[in-house]
């Protein structure tokens, strides 16, 4: 009896872990299968704006949630930004503090750290 309740119980402790994993994903908005943030792609044609962005930026040496390199076409893979003055994907607002998204810039290897 003793060794089924403890397989039970370890069954229980793995379902709660997974659990907590994935609300921990969850509750800060990154989606790495898709490559979004709240829904939004982190690739594609972006637009560098004062107000009313998509997404709020910090741009950081180390420790990124993002490596971002900006090509001038083709910004069809993660992290790959085209930087457009108009009709972009999503806009993106500069800051020092409180940011979304922290990006590292990178000539290369542009995606999740």
């Amino acid at each position: 009896m003793t060794d089924r309740l403890t397989k039970i119980c370890a069954i229980y402790a793995v379902y709660f872990c997974l659990m907590l994993g994935s609300k921990s994903q969850a509750a800060d908005g990154f989606n790495r299968d898709d490559c979004t943030w709240n829904g939004i792609p982190l690739f594609g044609r972006v637009q560098v704006v004062e107000s009313f962005a998509d997404i709020k930026v910090e741009i950081v040496t180390s420790f990124p949630d993002l490596r971002v390199k900006t090509v001038e076409s083709f910004p069809d893979k993660c992290g790959r930004w085209e930087f457009v003055e108009s009709f972009p994907d999503f806009k993106i607002q500069y800051v020092n503090s409180f940011p979304d998204v922290k990006v590292e810039f990178v000539e290369s290897f542009p995606g999740w750290p």
